[in-house]
């Protein structure tokens, strides 16, 4: 996403952190994947670097294109499988729901011994953005 950076709230103490926040992010140029950099907080010294997992917005942003009003709840538009070229943990649903498109991913963090990111997925169309 270009040069973008957004943060989260620091969770203190916590080995399996749930944030439950939303980011929003500026897709200008979709074929650059989103690049998620997760670090443990540090108070006296440099953070500690965890991992780090990328993802392609193509697959969503394509399925926001569709023109898919009047689809039931719960339709999946599209599955995207894990592979070499993308950090999924697991199949990855884009799916049609309450009138918009979403996708669940699950991410496999890198650079780390283990480690998972779970991410929701929600389109925002900004009138006069020239975008979607």
């Amino acid at each position: 996403m270009g040069k973008q950076k957004l943060k989260t709230r620091v969770k203190k103490c916590n080995t399996n952190p749930v944030w439950n926040e939303e980011l929003t992010l500026y897709v200008e140029d979709p074929t650059l994947p989103v690049r998620l950099e997760v670090y443990d907080k540090d108070t006296f010294s440099l953070d500690d670097r965890m991992g780090d997992a990328e993802f392609d917005i193509r697959p969503f942003e394509e399925a926001v294109k569709m023109n898919l009003e009047g689809l039931p709840n719960g339709i999946i538009i599209r599955k995207v499988v894990p592979c070499r070229r993308n950090c999924l943990a697991e199949e990855s649903h884009v799916y049609w729901t309450d009138g918009e498109v979403v996708q669940d991913l699950v991410l496999r963090l890198r650079n780390v011994e283990c480690g998972e990111v779970e991410l929701q997925l929600h389109w925002i169309s900004i009138p006069g953005s020239g975008g979607l």
